[in-house]
């Protein structure tokens, strides 16, 4: 399914984000823009997911399918 549709391939990115690179990131220390690092990751994933799962839709919207 992923061969005809590569754009879906979008669609792992909260997963990576969230899970795959949870154990490298959770650090206290950096701090940025005064927050934690753990915190700031996460709060940069929760932005980053709506964008992944619009390049999803719009790559599969080219191809026709919605």
């Amino acid at each position: 399914m992923l061969k005809k549709r590569p754009a879906l391939l979008w669609l792992l990115v909260p997963y990576v984000l969230y899970l795959a690179v949870l154990p490298l990131v959770n650090r206290v220390r950096p701090t940025v823009l005064g927050l934690p690092f753990l915190f700031f990751w996460l709060l940069l994933a929760t932005l980053l997911t709506p964008v992944g799962v619009w390049l999803a839709w719009r790559g599969d919207r080219r191809r026709g399918r919605v």
